[in-house]
Parts: C-alpha cells; sequence; structure tokens
C-alpha cells in the first residue's frame, strides 16, 4: 500500500480490529456481493435483456452501500471516536474527506 506517512504512523492507524461479529458480517456480505457480480458478468455474456442486467447490478450496488454503511458507523463509533478523544482533531478532516468520496 503506497503511503505518504511514516510507517509507524500507517502502523498505527492499520492496527485498529473490528469486533469478529462485524468482520463476519462484512465478509459474509462481500461473498454474497461476489457471487451477484459473477451472476451479472454471466448475464453480460448470454446476453440477457439490459434491463434485467440493470436491476442486478442497483442489487448489487445497494448490498455494497449496506457493507460500507456498516463499516462507516463502526468507524464513528470507535476509531473517529477514540482519536477525538485522544486530542487527534486531524481524525475530523480526514473523515470529511472519506464521506466526500462516500457521496
Amino acid at each position: 500500500m503506497d503511503c505518504d506517512r511514516a510507517c509507524e504512523e500507517c502502523e498505527n492507524r492499520n492496527a485498529h480490529q473490528r469486533p469478529a461479529k462485524i468482520d463476519k458480517d462484512l465478509t459474509n456480505r462481500l461473498n454474497r456481493i461476489e457471487g451477484q457480480v459473477k451472476g451479472i458478468k454471466s448475464m453480460i455474456d448470454k446476453g440477457v435483456y439490459c434491463d434485467d442486467v440493470l436491476i442486478q447490478i442497483a442489487a448489487a450496488q445497494s448490498a455494497m452501500y449496506s457493507v460500507s454503511k456498516i463499516l462507516l458507523e463502526n468507524h464513528m463509533r470507535s476509531c473517529v471516536s477514540r482519536r477525538l478523544q485522544e486530542g487527534d482533531d486531524s481524525v475530523v478532516e480526514e473523515f470529511i474527506k472519506t464521506l466526500g468520496k462516500l457521496l
């Protein structure tokens, strides 16, 4: 992973552990999404009617949105909250940039 921060800072940023239940939920959802995407590719390869493919794409996008929502909520409740309590206000700018990319 490319990073313009010092290695020690990167290690600290990446050290957060999500609860196992959340990781399992995210992994299960991503596995289903992977299956959906493979199904969409198969539909394209088989020449399935565009409207049907678009509906499946919308379903996969919705599923990805759900994954983002879960991860974002956990991030706010743990990483962002912790860093603010530690006096690290830079997390606010980081979070605003992340939201900009999500929206």
